[in-house]
């Protein structure tokens, strides 16, 4: 899975309005700050093994907001939408992704792709 074309696909949506990029940019920044702030606090807060659970799946998932949020500010630069989508079906891709971005819900999945794709990258580089 490539988390980059993940956020690009999302942020594009079926027309690629400023207004959608804006609101998915939000939704990822947003997505790490209150599910890691919420989840190190049942982290910290609670004694039961079933909260502290919920506490450390939040988190986890939470931190698979982080690289869909580096990948988004980076690409909310001029026209880097537009070239990293370049010859894209982006009605394919956004069928394709809708259902990988269930991995959203798999703490550190799509941080684990993330890292993979930059060592990837790195070593052809």
């Amino acid at each position: 899975m490539d988390v980059r074309r993940l956020a690009a696909i999302d942020m594009y949506g079926t027309r690629g309005t400023v207004r959608r990029r804006r609101i998915i940019l939000a939704e990822f920044l947003g997505g790490v700050v209150v599910m890691v702030a919420l989840g190190s606090w049942l982290l910290a807060s609670t004694s039961g093994s079933g909260t502290r659970l919920v506490g450390l799946w939040l988190v986890g998932a939470g931190l698979n907001y982080a690289p869909l949020a580096g990948h988004a500010i980076a690409l909310t630069r001029p026209g880097a939408l537009d070239a990293e989508l370049a010859g894209v079906d982006t009605d394919r891709e956004l069928r394709r992704y809708t259902v990988l971005q269930l991995w959203v819900f798999v703490p550190l999945s799509l941080v684990v792709f993330a890292v993979r794709d930059l060592l990837a990258r790195r070593g052809r580089g």
